[in-house]
């Protein structure tokens, strides 16, 4: 279980616990998820138990306790998605670039499935309570049709299709200079980066194989438009085997 320590300052004597606890937290996380942090005694005030209208005073020493991100439930938020269409079992969303695919370190807010589970309650909960109705994901940069689903059965369904390569999966990217030859597959398998094992990167040690189509669409003078097909769906696929070529993604 994750722990930050905290000290209050004179500036912020007399805030009460959980207003304190935004600010001091960066606004990583929302206050409905700090008061049930407080109402779960996973926040302790000078070694105990609180409550959410304590008002902090300047040294007292607070101990946050975060329950495992997997066991975290995403707050409905009232934020307006895209869906092009629903039906019993599934939801196809429109994501935009910039937004997270669901809550996780960093991202506790403002996610699509904050989005979701305020638009709907019936979302599959295969994927564990943090990720209600999520089969795949996009980048946060990355726009585009993401497929949700609606119940368990259909989760299991689309995950499969997933696991069999049978869903296409086509982008549209800019990426930086004049890619010569008009079509090719780049064949290069993706793993934790040797020089940071926090992110990912080509890794040749990786038994995660990773191919990408592509085709050039146009040409510009420094850039050239590419339909990716991906035949795998690892993580940052795209962008990390256009960088391997020397064309990353601009736009």
């Amino acid at each position: 279980m994750k722990k930050i320590n905290l000290k209050v300052g004179k500036i912020d004597a007399g805030r009460r616990l959980d207003q304190y606890l935004v600010k001091a937290l960066d606004n990583k996380y929302s206050r409905t998820y700090i008061k049930n942090l407080i109402n779960n005694n996973l926040i302790l005030v000078n070694d105990n138990p609180s409550r959410v209208h304590f008002k902090v005073k300047a040294g007292d020493e607070i101990e946050v306790n975060f329950p495992p991100e997997d066991k975290v439930k995403p707050e409905p938020e009232e934020i307006n998605i895209d869906i092009i269409y629903e039906d019993d079992s599934i939801l196809i969303v429109n994501k935009p670039a910039g937004m997270v695919v669901h809550p996780a370190s960093g991202n506790y807010k403002h996610t699509l499935v904050n989005a979701l589970v305020y638009y709907t309650k019936d979302l599959s909960d295969v994927a564990g309570c943090n990720k209600p109705g999520i089969v795949h994901r996009l980048d946060k940069d990355t726009s585009g049709l993401l497929v949700v689903a609606k119940n368990n059965e259909a989760h299991k369904r689309l995950a499969q299709q997933f696991k069999d390569r049978t869903v296409k999966r086509k982008y549209i990217a800019l990426v930086d200079g004049v890619v010569q030859i008009d079509r090719g597959v780049i064949d290069a398998p993706i793993g934790r980066s040797q020089v940071n094992r926090k992110k990912m990167g080509i890794n040749y040690l990786s038994k995660k194989d990773a191919l990408t189509q592509y085709e050039v669409l146009q040409r510009f003078q420094k850039a050239s438009l590419l339909e990716l097909t991906l035949k795998t769906g690892r993580t940052h696929q795209a962008r990390l085997h256009l960088k391997h070529i020397g064309h990353p993604i601009i736009g």
